[in-house]
């Protein structure tokens, strides 16, 4: 079987699906790699770089027409036109936000696989890329806030006086809150950090940070999955309550609250902006779902009262060449669970869907949405599943 990367196609996405070291792994195994001129090219990944690895270097029709598994970053609706039925995608396809997204790869006839739907079991760890971008952007989200802050992180015992620690504020201890504390942490920063989720406070203090407690009842805020479930506006009302203070009296603020599918919740309100000290950074993590901060703008820079909310709305792909290698391990661990031990020498993808991470991450297959989830989404937004 070929196996096709396409360039990306998404507004301001600088990543490719793999890196020169992962097509050589899929060569190695007998799988032959057909990727798109210049598509690793943002990352840092050059066309000489993929054809050392055993990759043929050619047009993006070519890609497409000789693919029979096309791995992408994004699954985007553009290429719609170029897949066709029997042909394999795996990517990020948004399925639980973008459910007609999903219906209109399934009328092409080509199976499609999710990467945000990775079940979150330990058999695949190393498939989560979920997992894998939100370390990057914990990581970027951090080093965004520095370069703004007119402040240095650590404190600094100097001939011209102590410079003391900036103080950071972290909302949400998932995989990028997480990343961020220890940034913070490494940087030199007093560091705070709070989550509804009350089992994480040993996973926080054991980074050096200090875990804020708020009195609300949080027994029903995570998932089988570990996420953090949404609460209700009464929950969210009492919880910025609560927050405005200790907002107030942090440097820098980097929320990283998101629930798959939905739209950000609202946790730095503008009365919180307008109580933080001039020159205060907020890092907004969540931009790309609508923001955790009420004034956040996707992608842009907006300075409130001497406030300063950054919105990156895909922080991985500020890092391009370390999220693409992540990514890359992350794709092709996946499509070898896919293809089996044998799978050097099959002629089609065969699929085990007794299997958990095959059967929950595929979304469409023989003309149909197949995943419940998504079939129930679109049931709702009145689209008619063939």
């Amino acid at each position: 079987m070929t196996v096709g990367i396409p360039r990306e196609t998404w507004p301001g996405e600088a990543r490719v699906a793999l890196n020169p070291a992962a097509v050589a792994a899929l060569h190695k195994a007998g799988l032959g790699v057909v990727v798109e001129e210049n598509a690793g090219t943002a990352a840092g990944f050059t066309d000489a770089a993929f054809r050392d690895a055993g990759a043929q270097i050619g047009s993006r029709a070519s890609v497409f027409s000789a693919a029979d598994i096309v791995l992408q970053v994004r699954a985007a609706p553009a290429e719609l036109s170029m897949l066709r039925s029997g042909q394999t995608v795996i990517g990020f396809a948004d399925p639980l936000g973008s459910p007609e997204a999903v219906d209109a790869i399934a009328r092409t006839g080509a199976t499609a696989f999710s990467m945000e739907l990775m079940p979150r079991i330990t058999r695949a760890q190393s498939m989560d890329a979920l997992s894998s971008m939100a370390t990057i952007a914990g990581y970027k989200g951090v080093l965004l806030a520095a370069n703004h802050l007119p402040r240095m992180f650590p404190m600094l015992m100097t001939a011209a006086g102590t410079v003391t620690a900036a103080r950071v504020f972290i909302v949400g201890a998932g995989v990028a809150g997480l990343q961020a504390i220890a940034t913070a942490r490494r940087l030199g920063a007093k560091v705070e950090a709070y989550d509804v989720r009350p089992a994480v406070k040993e996973q926080v203090q054991s980074l050096g940070a200090r875990f804020v407690e708020m009195a609300l009842e949080t027994g029903d805020a995570e998932d089988k999955g570990g996420y953090a479930k949404a609460q209700d506006e009464s929950f969210y009302r009492r919880q910025r309550e609560m927050m405005l203070r200790v907002i107030a009296g942090n440097d820098v603020v980097i929320t990283t609250a998101l629930i798959p599918g939905k739209k950000a919740p609202t946790l730095v309100t503008e009365e919180m902006v307008e109580g933080m000290t001039p020159g205060s950074v907020i890092v907004d993590l969540a931009a790309e779902r609508g923001g955790n901060c009420a004034l956040t703008r996707p992608d842009e820079v907006v300075v409130h009262k001497g406030v300063t909310i950054v919105g990156p709305s895909n922080p991985p792909a500020l890092v391009p060449n370390h999220a693409s290698q992540m990514y890359a391990k992350n794709i092709t661990t996946f499509l070898n669970h896919l293809l089996g031990k044998d799978g050097a020498a099959k002629t089609a993808l065969e699929l085990d869907l007794s299997d958990e991470i095959t059967r929950e991450t595929l979304l469409t297959r023989g003309g149909t949405v197949v995943h419940a989830r998504i079939k129930d989404l679109l049931t709702n937004v009145g689209v008619e599943n063939r």
